[in-house]
């Protein structure tokens, strides 16, 4: 435990420091509130939380992988934890302490969006539920493709086509029957299902999102014990 608070700490005041990587947190809502009360309930024809869900679904797609990633690939390239490393910091503590930050400022975001989506109690839990959960994939994903990354620049490249697939891979599922059957294996497009649709249950979404998760620490795990956070 003395680890992951020593990891928290200090990413979370190096966070601070980071507007690259804290402007991503702010402009998906941000975006989400412009959009929803000046385009959205100005108008008959659009339903008040499509701005909200698809703004929603991006940022947990995109610029969850991507801050992660960053993150991490910038410790590698600095060697600001490699003492950790050599004091046998584990895997999964590393990933609690980075993912840790990373999972709190995406609760605050998230609320943001729930908040600008005018969600019912119920929605409202089940739409938090699915988010946090998804939130925790994209960590897990962007940190592995930060360990595999020799610095940031290379970081942004390895992570930028990952997230843009997954972060609107459910939006052109909506039109594209092929892929609407491929996506449903995949964690973004569950997130999709639900907060367009929050009727249709949070079982079956949970389950792939969690699978998903699953699968994605393993790879985290693999890719710590062969990089590390060596350069």
């Amino acid at each position: 435990m003395r680890s992951v608070k020593a990891i928290f700490v200090k990413q979370a005041k190096d966070m601070t420091k980071n507007f690259s990587v804290l402007i991503m947190f702010v402009i998906f809502p941000l975006v989400a509130f412009g959009m929803t009360h000046f385009v959205a309930r100005g108008n008959d024809d659009i339903a008040d939380t499509m701005f909200t869900t698809m703004m929603a679904g991006i940022f947990v797609g995109m610029a969850l992988i991507q801050s992660a990633c960053t993150i991490i690939a910038e410790d590698r390239e600095k060697k600001s934890l490699r003492f950790l490393v050599i004091a046998g910091v584990k895997p999964l503590a590393y990933l609690l302490g980075i993912g840790g930050v990373i999972f709190v400022a995406s609760l605050l975001s998230s609320l943001a969006f729930g908040y600008i989506g005018g969600f019912n109690r119920n929605e409202f839990v089940a739409f938090m539920v699915v988010m946090m959960s998804g939130a925790v994939a994209s960590i897990i994903l962007g940190a592995t493709i930060g360990i595999y990354a020799k610095n940031q620049q290379a970081a942004t490249g390895l992570s930028m086509p990952i997230a843009v697939i997954l972060g609107f891979s459910p939006m052109i599922a909506q039109f594209n029957e092929r892929i609407e059957i491929l996506a449903r294996f995949v964690y973004t497009q569950q997130i999709n299902v639900v907060v367009n649709d929050f009727s249709a249950g949070l079982t079956q979404p949970l389950v792939v999102i969690w699978l998903n998760i699953a699968v994605l620490a393993v790879l985290f795990i693999a890719a710590y014990a062969k990089k590390g956070l060596r350069s």
